[in-house]
C-alpha cells in the first residue's frame, strides 16, 4: 500500500491550484475564490486565520481540505429571545462560551468543500478522509484549540465521515440546510409548480417593478463601497446573528471579482441613479449559486426587490440552461415558498477534554443551528399542522 502523506498549509495559496481544483471540478468556489478571501483576511487583519490541509500519493495531491480558527461563542446558534441568555453568559462567564476552535470549512462558504481526487476508489479515499482527519487533529493539539469541527458537510459527506469522525468521540450536529431550486424548462413550468396564491403575488410584485433597472455586469469598482453597504444593511435587518460566520472582510467583493472573471456576476437594481440592490451570483455550468443579496431599506420593500431578484435570477438560470438555483442558509420563509428544497447540513465537533465533550454532547440536540433558526422552527410548525388531524 502506498503510504500517504498529510501537509499543513499556511494559506491556500501555497497548495498547487491546478492540483486543488481537480479535487472540486466544475466548483466556482475553487482554489481562485478561496485565495481571494484569505488574502481578502489577511489585508483587513482579521483575527480569522484561514490555512488549510492536503495529502499527497506518490507526490500527487489527492485531497484537499480549507479551515480556519476562530474564537467561537457556544451560544451562536441562540436566535430571538434567546440570544440575549447568551449575550448575558458571555459578559459573565465568557471563558465558559467563548472556545478556540479549529473548523474544517470556510466562512465564505456554505458547505465543507474536502475535496478529492476523481481518480480515487472508494477505499482510497476514505483512507484520504482519514488521513486529513489525523493531520488536522495533530494541527489542532498543536495549536492547543479547545474544539475541532468540520462545518456543513453535505449529505453524501457526512455519510462518508461518519464512522471516521463517529468513531473518534465527534458529537454530529443539525446545521443549516442549503436551499435549492430545482428548475423545469420554462419559466411558465416553473411556475406551474408554486400554489396559485405565490403566482399570483409574483406576477403582481414583477408588475409594480416596472421603474426598476436591471443591469448585469463583472466589474464594481464604482459601486462597490455602495455594495459593502448594502450587505450590511441587508444583515442587520435579518435580525439573526451568527457572529464571525457571516463577517465578509473589506476587499471581499473586488477580490472575488477579480479572481472569477465572469464567473462571478453581479446584478444591480437601480431607481433611477439610486442603486437600491445588488445580488452575486456565482456561475457554474449546471448550478447558479446565490450568494449574496443587499437591499436598502425601504425602498427594496416599496419595489418588492426579494421577488423581483428571485425572479430575475430563475430566468437567468433558465435562458442559459442551468437547471439548478442554489440560495444558501437563512430567510428560509420566502425560498421555500418559492418551491426551493433544503438540502441538510451536518457539523460533526470534538473537544478535546473527554469530561467536557460528554458535557457538549448532552446538550448539543438543543444547540443545533437547524433546530433553533426561526424560519425552520416555523416551517416545522407548519407541517406538523398540515399531518395533524
Amino acid at each position: 500500500m502506498t503510504a500517504l502523506r498529510a501537509h499543513i498549509a499556511g494559506r491556500v495559496a501555497e497548495i498547487d491550484a491546478t492540483a486543488w481544483d481537480a479535487c472540486f471540478p466544475g466548483e466556482a468556489e475553487n482554489h481562485a475564490y478561496y485565495s481571494a478571501c484569505e488574502t481578502a483576511a489577511l489585508v483587513s487583519g482579521a483575527e480569522l486565520v484561514t490555512s488549510a490541509a492536503s495529502v499527497e500519493r506518490d507526490g500527487e495531491t489527492i485531497a484537499v481540505a480549507p479551515f480556519f480558527l476562530i474564537d467561537y461563542r457556544l451560544d451562536t446558534p441562540l436566535q430571538g429571545p434567546l440570544r440575549a441568555l447568551g449575550d448575558y453568559l458571555f459578559r459573565h462567564a465568557r471563558r465558559l462560551v467563548s472556545l478556540r476552535v479549529l473548523c474544517i470549512g470556510s466562512p465564505y462558504a456554505e458547505r465543507c468543500h474536502v475535496g478529492l481526487s476523481p481518480q480515487l476508489d472508494e477505499q482510497a479515499r476514505q483512507q484520504a478522509r482519514l488521513a486529513l482527519r489525523e493531520a488536522i487533529d495533530a494541527h489542532g493539539r498543536d495549536e492547543g484549540v479547545h474544539i475541532i469541527a468540520w462545518k456543513d458537510l453535505a449529505p453524501d459527506d457526512a455519510e462518508a465521515f461518519q464512522d471516521i469522525l463517529g468513531d473518534d468521540g465527534f458529537i454530529r450536529l443539525g446545521s443549516l440546510p442549503v436551499a435549492v431550486l430545482d428548475l423545469p424548462a420554462s419559466e411558465a413550468d416553473y411556475l406551474a409548480t408554486l400554489s396559485a396564491a405565490t403566482r399570483k403575488d409574483i406576477r403582481r410584485k414583477l408588475a409594480k417593478a416596472g421603474n426598476v433597472r436591471i443591469e448585469m455586469r463583472h466589474s464594481i469598482a464604482d459601486v462597490e463601497a455602495e455594495i459593502v453597504a448594502l450587505y450590511e444593511s441587508t444583515r442587520a435587518q435579518s435580525g439573526l446573528d451568527y457572529g464571525d460566520l457571516e463577517k465578509l472582510p473589506p476587499g471581499y467583493f473586488s477580490g472575488i471579482t477579480a479572481a472569477l472573471g465572469e464567473r462571478a456576476l453581479f446584478v444591480l437594481y437601480w431607481v433611477g441613479t439610486t442603486l437600491v440592490a445588488f445580488n452575486l451570483l456565482l456561475i457554474e455550468r449546471e448550478r447558479v449559486i446565490d450568494k449574496f443579496l443587499g437591499m436598502r431599506y425601504p425602498l427594496a420593500r416599496e419595489h418588492n426587490l426579494y421577488a423581483l431578484s428571485w425572479m430575475t435570477n430563475v430566468r437567468y438560470c433558465l435562458a442559459h440552461g442551468i437547471s439548478r438555483l442554489q440560495s444558501g442558509q437563512t430567510a428560509y420563509a420566502s425560498k421555500l415558498r418559492f418551491g426551493s428544497r433544503l438540502v441538510p447540513s451536518v457539523i460533526f465537533f470534538r473537544h478535546r477534554q473527554g469530561v467536557l465533550n460528554w458535557a457538549l454532547r448532552s446538550i448539543s440536540p438543543y444547540i443545533a443551528f437547524d433546530r433553533l433558526d426561526p424560519d425552520l422552527k416555523a416551517h416545522r410548525l407548519q407541517q406538523h399542522a398540515q399531518v395533524s388531524p
